[in-house]
């Protein structure tokens, strides 16, 4: 903490004072500065604490605080206004608007006292000269605030066409203002339209587009504009996480959660700031959040989660429920005192109106990772209402539709059948018969996995006790099948044995269908094709030859031309063909696996896509999706991305609503490396988008999620969208790790987060991720990417004022391009070194000496290289180095304003002469170094100017003209350095002539 011992050192303190973050901690230090600045005895000294006091409370959860300053201030002004300076005069002046916005949140303050204020400013405005823009928008402020909808519409209209002067907010807060009340008025296209500049950068300051961002998330909702709104919430969240102040924003941020199904996420950010429950500094934005907390925990009620432990006021721990009633009380309470203090019931109807707000939207994927709260409804086991048996159960009906279900292999069949079991139980005196009683337990083991032999074994006794033997061989088929998949293939293969040559023997007696038939053979080729998809590596041969073999004899049986029973593989939609021709494209796909792993690859696409087209065909297009993923796989690998594109995007489609969230979640992953890969990045970030969104669903944010992320955030990254990259990639790292994902996934999501970051402006944090993923990388056995991570690190340090730790960071970046024989990287980290050198105590001569080695490099380097391409980029960077180094020496004596002495002369010498050495070089690059080599004949030309040798200076400008005009650029397109040397040659001429 620094001393004050005069007006500098206290200017030095508040300047240091106010670049810390908002809160107690910055207003309680403006507090001592302004005792410290009493001492000093100057009324100047005492007017600008008193500003930087009044200006950090503003800024604040303390915000009550600072009309106190500002009486002082004014009645010093009024006292003596010779002691303000034409700053703090304009500054006190500016802050008049701050106290009438303060004003309106205080609901202690009278009205009658807020309107004295606004004529108050605009008086002193008058009389200062200042245009009424500015008071016309506090009067617009005021109108607004207390529901007077004809005098707010007339301020405003008002406040817009008077001139705007010093004293009008700047145009993103004006803007923002503007956009929402346009909003307020329901008409949301317009609020956006306002709000357009701000959103996209081309009006900001402090607090925009912070609020918005904040503000533009409901109407774009509305408006139907998702993808916006989405990225508006992760972009404008990361500015408005830091500031304390900006409690109104924040909590805008839950209410978005909370109406578009993220309520889970809504409890992180309300779990973020326990001190918004409390702060009672700014009353009107504290209604703001707990209005937004009441609507959030009403939603958890609503959806059976009354009981979950939520985050709250400090001091007991809560319920949602709890939470509710207690926030909705305080934020009715706070609303009737402003409605009070107003005279009408404005404020307390608009928070009633947002406590009540629906779900804009069921559920908006974010793309970070939050979990779905599971209802207690969910959670006790209730059915979907739509497989639940009616109340009458009747038993007949349910039956014909869990048969029809099973016999046309809908997805529903298995809880059909469970609803006919459930229904039985529950009926006295009924009892069903043999065939029943066997597809419920059929059905029951299919659901049950390695657990379901007994039950099969089970259904078999009651098909033959039905007098159906071929249905009694295939429930032990499958059986047998399960026995494989536990990895008991000798068993299995003994399982399948028996059943397999009584069916065939029973069907060449026409004792048995070809349906029940083909369920054996096909349940004896699965347990065959078990090795072929387990191996990790080749398949041994007489496995392949079984396996295919096996698949034949399925595609025999079922594709006959013809049969005494009158079925064909091919015709009609009853449920034996249905079957069979599941069975042929199943056979289809086992050819399809034996050819890929016998490396026919173009073999197995085909089968697959005659696998796929059985399966639509039968109307069974749920059934193709796992070979469509197949194929997509199989020609992605072929280099056929289109073709792998519209398998994927037909998997999904004909996965529908029966594709679980893991699957689908996967086929959303694949689709966004394919999509990435044709150069569609924006689609491909879509679909990573719902990847991650079904990864969540399906529980499995920690792995599959993860992933989903992390491609996420490298697509938004390339898209430059860094504040939406920068929050999925740190919500990705919270689950990546290296025994799960591999160190090169963490790796590269610290090294994209890093960009970002420092794209951001958060160079300190850059700093650390790519330090971390420098860490990881440097016992990789390639040294590349832990040499480039080190460099990376240097950047971001040097950026964020760290200059000692950026200069180890570069020395150890320099010793890993040097292990690598990386001349470039090298001469780079010595040049940066020789720059930060100049910055800091090492001064000038240890620059010099850096930028000297990096020139020895260089030249060494380019002696060395006998590659033509490896010289030229060599040769280069020679270039660029003699340009930094003169650079470097001119900037070193850059501050001279009298006349120079010997030494800097002698130092613009050597900056000269290190300049023409890059001239040179850059001659010898010819046509491709055209801008090099004239942005160095300026810098030289600059250099002969400040030695006094105009006609020097002049020709090399005139050098820089020809040049251009000899490689015939047009005139009219005035290259910048075309500009630059026009500029020169007009400042040397006036110099002569003065």
């Amino acid at each position: 903490m620094s001393s004050i011992t005069d007006f500098a050192s206290l200017r030095r303190a508040m300047r240091e004072n106010g670049e810390q973050p908002e809160g107690p901690a910055r207003n309680a230090r403006a507090e001592q500065l302004l005792a410290e600045a009493e001492k000093l005895g100057i009324p100047l000294a005492v007017i600008e604490a008193l500003g930087h006091q009044l200006k950090v409370y503003n800024y604040s959860s303390e915000k009550d605080k600072m009309f106190v300053p500002f009486a002082r201030l004014l009645r010093m002004w009024d006292e003596s206004p010779e002691d303000f300076d034409e700053y703090e005069t304009h500054s006190l002046h500016w802050v008049f608007k701050w106290m009438s916005a303060g004003m309106l949140g205080q609901p202690h303050i009278p009205l009658a006292s807020i309107e004295k204020w606004l004529g108050e400013m605009e008086h002193r405005y008058r009389l200062a000269g200042h245009s009424e823009r500015a008071v016309r928008s506090a009067e617009f402020s005021v109108a607004a605030h207390v529901g007077d909808v004809g005098r707010a519409e007339r301020a405003y209209a008002a406040w817009l066409a008077a001139d705007r002067d010093r004293m009008a907010d700047c145009h993103a807060c004006e803007l923002h203002e503007q956009g929402w009340w346009q909003a307020e008025r329901g008409r949301d296209a317009e609020a956006v339209e306002l709000w357009r500049p701000v959103l996209e950068g081309e009006f900001t300051c402090a607090h925009e587009p912070h609020a918005a961002l904040a503000s533009s998330l409901l109407p774009l909702l509305r408006l139907g504009r998702l993808d916006e709104a989405r990225a508006h919430h992760l972009r404008g969240f990361r500015l408005v996480r830091p500031m304390e102040s900006m409690r109104t924003a924040y909590a805008k941020h839950v209410e978005f959660c909370a109406l578009t199904g993220n309520e889970a996420r809504a409890l992180e950010l309300l779990a973020e700031r326990p001190a918004y429950f409390t702060d009672s500094g700014n009353p009107r934005s504290k209604l703001d959040f707990l209005a937004v907390v009441a609507l959030l925990t009403d939603r958890l009620v609503e959806l059976g989660l009354g009981g979950q432990t939520v985050p709250g006021p400090a001091g007991r721990s809560w319920t949602a429920a709890e939470l509710a009633v207690h926030a909705r009380a305080e934020a009715e309470a706070l609303a009737a005192r402003f409605d009070e203090r107003n005279g009408t019931s404005h404020v307390g109807s608009w928070a009633r109106a947002r406590m009540a707000r629906r779900p804009l939207v069921e559920r908006l994927p974010l793309g970070v990772r939050t979990q779905r709260p599971v209802s207690a409804r969910s959670a006790a086991g209730v059915r979907p209402a739509a497989v639940a048996e009616p109340q009458d159960r009747d038993l007949p009906a349910l039956i014909a539709e869990a048969r029809r279900l099973s016999d046309t292999l809908q997805p529903d069949a298995m809880e059909a059948w469970a609803a006919v079991a459930r229904a039985a139980e529950d009926l006295e005196g009924v009892e069903l018969d043999a065939r029943d009683r066997a597809e419920i337990a059929d059905h029951e083991a299919m659901g049950r996995g390695p657990e379901g032999v007994g039950l099969f074994e089970r259904a078999a006794e009651l098909y033959a006790e039905a007098g159906d033997p071929g249905e009694a061989l295939a429930a032990r088929a499958r059986a047998a099948y399960v026995r494989a998949l536990t990895g008991d293939m000798e068993g299995a293969l003994a399982a399948v044995a028996e059943p397999y040559e009584r069916v065939l023997a029973l069907y060449a007696e026409g004792g048995t269908g070809v349906r029940q038939t083909a369920s054996v053979v096909i349940g004896r080729a699965r347990i065959l094709m078990r090795p072929v998809h387990e191996a990790d590596g080749p398949v041994p041969s007489e496995a392949l030859s079984a396996a295919r073999e096996a698949a034949r004899e399925v595609l025999a049986l079922v594709e006959a031309p013809a049969r005494e029973d009158g079925t064909a593989g091919d015709g009609g939609q009853d449920g034996a063909d249905v079957r069979l021709a599941s069975r042929a494209a199943e056979a289809r796909a086992m050819l399809a696996e034996t050819a890929a792993r016998t490396g026919d690859l173009r073999a197995a696409a085909e089968l697959f896509e005659e696998a796929v087209a059985r399966y639509v065909g039968a109307g069974l297009p749920w059934f193709a999706v796992e070979y469509e993923a197949r194929l997509a796989s199989l020609v992605h690998h072929l280099g056929d991305a289109a073709r792998a594109e519209r398998a994927l995007r037909a998997a999904l489609e004909h996965g529908g609503a029966h594709l679980e969230a893991a699957g689908r979640a996967q086929l959303h992953l694949r689709l966004a490396e394919v999509l990435d890969g044709l150069g569609r990045v924006a689609e491909a970030a879509e679909h990573a988008l719902e990847a991650a969104h079904w990864a969540d669903e399906a529980g499995e944010g920690p792995t599959l999620g993860a992933w989903a992320r992390q491609q996420l955030g490298g697509l938004l990254l390339r898209q430059g969208r860094w504040a939406e990259a920068a929050e999925v990639l740190e919500s990705a790292l919270a689950d990546l790790s290296a025994e799960t994902h591999g160190d090169g996934a963490v790796v590269q999501t610290q090294w994209w987060l890093g960009d970002c970051l420092s794209e951001l402006g958060e160079h300190r944090a850059a700093a650390e991720r790519r330090l971390q993923a420098a860490e990881i990388a440097r016992h990789w056995p390639e040294q590349q990417d832990h040499a480039t991570l080190a460099h990376l690190a240097a950047e971001s340090l040097s950026h964020a004022g760290l200059p000692a730790e950026a200069d180890r960071a570069y020395a150890r970046a320099g010793d890993l391009w040097r292990s690598l024989g990386n001349a470039h990287g090298l001469v780079r980290s010595l040049r940066a070194r020789a720059w930060l050198a100049l910055r800091t105590e090492a001064g000038l001569e240890t620059a010099r000496e850096l930028m000297a080695r990096a020139v020895e490099e260089c030249e060494a380097a380019l002696a060395g290289a006998d590659d033509g391409e490896a010289r030229l980029r060599l040769t280069d960077e020679l270039g660029g180095t003699h340009r930094q180094f003169g650079d470097l020496l001119a900037r070193s004596v850059a501050d001279v304003e009298d006349e120079p002495d010997d030494i800097t002369r002698s130092v613009w010498e050597e900056a000269l002469s290190r300049t023409e050495q890059a001239i040179s070089v850059f001659a010898g690059l010819g046509a491709d170094a055209l801008h090099d080599r004239t942005g160095a004949e300026l810098a030289a030309g600059r250099l002969e100017a400040d030695l006094g040798r105009p006609a020097e200076a002049a020709a090399r400008a005139r050098a820089v003209l020809a040049a251009y005009e000899a490689a015939g650029d047009d005139p009219a397109a005035a290259p910048p350095r075309r500009a630059e040397a026009e500029r020169l040659l007009h400042l040397v001429e006036k110099r002569s002539e003065d």
